[in-house]
């Protein structure tokens, strides 16, 4: 699954990037559903902070 870090700016690039809805606001920053994330990186690819990390 991937992490989103601190580094997050809740832009939601990541949550409309991901195709299983595996992303949602949390507080302060998005946060990945860690059962549902397929690992497909995309969201790691759209975020301008370069907050989202493979675990």
């Amino acid at each position: 699954a991937h992490i989103i870090t601190d580094e997050c700016i809740s832009c939601g690039a990541c949550a409309a990037e991901c195709p299983v809805e595996a992303i949602h606001e949390g507080t302060g920053k998005y946060e990945v559903d860690a059962d549902t994330c397929i690992d497909c990186g995309a969201c790691e690819a759209v975020c301008p902070t370069g907050a989202v990390k493979a675990e």
